[in-house]
């Protein structure tokens, strides 16, 4: 089992490259994670949330072997945290500490460095370096030491770095954080290059939206233990139905057009505080033909019509109770 080069390839060993059992650990009378149950398929992008001090980052490091669980078992890929870490190391990559061996050397030459440490040869080495800072946008700054890098650019330098040989499951601890929008739409379709070419990857984030754009599935982490497990959709359908928002053209018809909703959907509906915009429960978008036919037969005009889900941000907010910034949950939280 030691020699690698006699084990299957991580994908077909096992259809889960993470399956965690009551995860535990203790920092004096701190219980930073209490007994996190994980399960994340293989060929997928799993996001983990939570507020601040949840037990993200503790969780993440014991599952990558950099720190030992108090109590609980998981496997990456089947092989053990405890009794096989050093097939793990070769089968994980994590990001979330800045990526560099010297800041007084260039982005290309870290690049190299870390290349030539994975066993690259000196020509594959520099190619592999050029392809990544084009990818990420540093080939301008491929020269500049990493001391004169801004945080974001740094952090783009830290997710190219774990790309270097693309292991099979990569932990990103909040990529993103400090990146304009532009680069962090960059950095979304790199993950999804990741996982469309076989990788894994578990991501924490502090975007709602980078959630809702990523994850097949999530887990919120709250207190140390897993407080909901589901896909968005799911998530969002825990905390209520979708919801009606029309807006009508002529204000005298209110009454009808709310006495139409009402009977259509069986529902009592409100009134917003802009004139002429009604606001109903939806459990069955499937009555939202029925209910067009009856304001048309009946002559309503309409000036909007939606039917929305509950975000994620009511999601976070009803499941942990924390509120949320227009960035994301309140997240970054301990570092150990």
């Amino acid at each position: 089992m030691g020699n690698v080069n006699r084990m299957k390839s991580p994908l077909e060993n096992s259809e889960w490259a993470i399956e965690a059992r009551g995860l535990v650990k203790h920092f004096g009378e701190n219980r930073a994670v209490d007994g996190v149950n994980l399960n994340v398929r293989a060929g997928t992008i799993y996001g983990v949330l939570g507020p601040n001090g949840a037990g993200k980052t503790t969780t993440i490091r014991m599952l990558a072997t950099l720190l030992r669980a108090d109590a609980g078992s998981a496997q990456i890929f089947g092989y053990d945290i405890v009794k096989e870490p050093h097939i793990i190391r070769q089968l994980i990559g994590v990001t979330g500490q800045y990526a560099s061996v010297d800041e007084s050397l260039s982005a290309t030459e870290n690049l190299i460095i870390f290349s030539r440490l994975l066993g690259l040869g000196r020509t594959d080495a520099r190619n592999k370096a050029a392809e990544l800072l084009e990818e990420f946008g540093l080939s301008e700054a491929a020269k500049r030491p990493l001391k004169n890098f801004s945080g974001g650019m740094r952090r783009r330098l830290d997710l190219a770095a774990s790309l270097i040989a693309q292991p099979p499951l990569i932990f990103l601890d909040e990529p993103t954080t400090g990146l304009d929008p532009r680069t962090r739409n960059q950095m979304w379709d790199t993950i999804r290059r990741l996982v469309d070419t076989g990788s894994t990857v578990l991501l924490t984030t502090q975007y709602l939206q980078e959630v809702d754009e990523l994850a097949d599935r999530l887990a919120v982490i709250d207190h140390g233990r897993v407080v909901a497990e589901g896909t968005v959709d799911e998530l969002k359908a825990s905390v209520g139905t979708s919801s009606l928002h029309l807006s009508i053209q002529n204000t005298q018809e209110m009454l009808a057009a709310r006495e139409t909703v009402e009977h259509i959907l069986q529902v009592k509906t409100t009134i917003s505080q802009d004139i002429g915009k009604i606001t109903a429960p939806m459990a069955d978008v499937d009555l939202v033909t029925d209910l067009l036919i009856a304001l048309r037969q009946k002559g309503i005009q309409l000036d909007e019509f939606s039917v929305q889900k509950p975000t994620l941000d009511e999601v976070f907010l009803t499941i942990t109770g924390n509120s949320v910034n227009e960035n994301g949950p309140q997240l970054e939280e301990e570092r150990v």
